[in-house]
């Protein structure tokens, strides 16, 4: 079996009706108590709430902000975002962002980013909300600029949507950051993923469908000339774990982020069903796991899930 990588997902709003002071504290202690086991720490990148069930007045941290801030207090961890929208930053000012924070990490950064979905969020801010076809073509054009800048000492791009003419980003990042690519569309996105990824993310999946998507990314990896081992396959989750299977369950009924028709999609349980739920993924392809856990702000489930899962893996 090849070496697998867990990462932390951290929360970006509490749901408890918590401050901001009150719930940065929760964050900092969530992460305190998985470092010495997990890889990674991951944000995601909204501005108000994503859930509807909280008020969209609810503190809701920025994403890049976020884990530029993070990264210095948690210097063991890799950091990143799942994923940055690329609509929201134009793409050679992101790969200078990116740039500066691997310099100022050590080469901690990884780059996620996908296309974006959240409308009203899109309109709040100001930005214009496109069709999907149009922001996939948005975020294939962006990633090559942030290549282009990344590599080549004058950057220059002209496409359809984004312009750059002798664009210089300096330092270059080194090493230079995965870029994971989030989404699972079949027609568009995965075929972005296979030309131009180094990771790949899909949120909330279960294993047949994971394998389902798996096989569409081979398909147009085979289309463009890429070997599909090339690409780190990784999946968000959502995780309630618990000593036993009922109180697993019970943490699992009572979170608001879980669709309570497509249980499969998540993983809950006890330590044992745990550890067999991620070796299915193991076995479909999964390589990278990044892990929300449902019991937030307690920190009993990272704490068991280091204890009896992680040492199955190592």
């Amino acid at each position: 079996m090849e070496k697998i990588e867990f990462g932390l997902r951290v929360p970006s709003f509490p749901i408890d009706g918590s401050s901001g002071e009150a719930f940065r504290s929760q964050i900092i202690r969530l992460i305190s108590e998985a470092e010495e086991a997990f890889s990674s720490a991951w944000v995601c990148d909204h501005f108000h709430p994503w859930a509807t069930f909280v008020p969209e007045t609810t503190p809701t941290i920025e994403g890049f902000t976020a884990i530029s801030y993070l990264s210095g207090v948690f210097k063991r961890l890799k950091f990143g975002n799942i994923v940055l929208c690329m609509l929201y930053r134009n793409p050679a000012l992101l790969a200078k962002m990116s740039a500066t924070l691997q310099l100022l990490t050590g080469g901690r950064f990884v780059l996620g980013i996908g296309a974006g979905w959240k409308e009203d969020e899109f309109l709040a801010y100001g930005y214009k909300f496109p069709p999907a076809k149009v922001r996939i073509k948005q975020l294939e054009e962006g990633v090559q600029i942030i290549r282009k800048m990344w590599t080549e000492t004058k950057a220059t791009f002209k496409g359809r949507y984004y312009r750059i003419e002798g664009a210089v980003c300096s330092p270059k990042p080194k090493p230079t950051p995965p870029i994971m690519i989030g989404g699972g569309g079949e027609k568009l996105t995965l075929r972005v993923v296979a030309k131009h990824a180094d990771w790949w993310n899909i949120p909330n999946a279960s294993v047949e469908i994971f394998k389902h998507k798996l096989e569409v990314l081979e398909k147009h990896c085979e289309n463009v000339g890429r070997d599909p081992k090339e690409i780190k396959k990784t999946i968000g989750g959502m995780i309630a774990i618990a000593e036993t299977q009922g109180e697993a369950r019970r943490i699992a009924a009572k979170s608001p982020f879980v669709n309570k028709e497509a249980l499969e999609n998540y993983i809950i349980g006890n330590p044992e069903t745990v550890t067999n739920r991620i070796m299915e993924y193991v076995d479909a392809g999964v390589e990278y796991f990044i892990l929300r856990f449902l019991d937030f702000p307690r920190t009993d489930g990272v704490r068991l899930f280091i204890k009896k899962v992680i040492t199955n893996f190592i």
